[in-house]
């Protein structure tokens, strides 16, 4: 057997080697654009906002007029009664009530969500955005007075919010109608649960440069 004849059979590692294709790099990720100053700037300001908008009742009505005027119509609140509880409380206005002067489905129904997400919001802060992606109203009574949602989430919200990532948590509400008297006790006349899809506003700025 000649010498070319055994390089043939039993090629050398180096001879190996130079027959495999090379290993492919993936492909390096391009560099998010530098923030301008401009996008910085609106960036605080709807930070600030944000956070005026849930200082008190005055700013929230003034925040609601300009970007939420069914809010502002209807003089939905909200109250803190403990450090877990909340309650939204909502007039028995004309703008509020239906023909026969009771207040109108779409109204409990509305304010719902708006009371929920408010009282998400207001936990989370003016680095998240809410959205509700779910609604489930139950209408038990006709409502003949002002009406009080009280929110109790099913999850733990702070324990969520220290993931520092998007999650979703579920609000459930007992909405009841106010006694006129004092001495007698307040109607149920609804249930709701609601579920609210909570997003820091850094993944979608992430999102937003990944596209571009």
């Amino acid at each position: 057997m000649s010498v070319l004849h055994e390089l043939e059979i039993n090629p050398t590692a180096d001879d190996a080697g130079q027959d495999s294709p090379a290993p492919v790099r993936p492909a390096r990720k391009p560099a998010p654009p530098p923030e301008t100053w401009i996008q910085r700037f609106f960036d605080r300001a709807e930070a600030f906002v944000s956070r005026l908008s849930m200082r008190d009742n005055f700013w929230n009505s003034i925040c609601s007029l300009i970007w939420l005027p069914l809010a502002f119509f209807s003089g939905l609140k909200l109250k803190e009664l403990s450090k877990e509880k909340f309650a939204a409380y909502l007039p028995f206005r004309r703008f509020n009530r239906n023909w026969y002067r009771a207040m109108a489905g779409g109204a409990l129904l509305a304010n719902s969500e708006i009371a929920g997400g408010s009282y998400v919001f207001g936990q989370c802060g003016s680095d998240y955005t809410v959205v509700c992606k779910n609604l489930n109203y139950t209408f038990l009574r006709p409502c003949f007075g002002p009406a009080v949602y009280h929110m109790t989430p099913k999850e733990n919200l702070q324990a969520l919010l220290a993931t520092r990532a998007e999650f979703n948590i579920v609000i459930d509400m007992e909405i009841l109608q106010q006694a006129s008297r004092v001495g007698e006790k307040d109607k149920r006349v609804g249930r709701c649960e609601a579920t609210f899809h909570v997003t820091p506003k850094k993944h979608h700025k992430a999102k937003a440069a990944r596209k571009s």
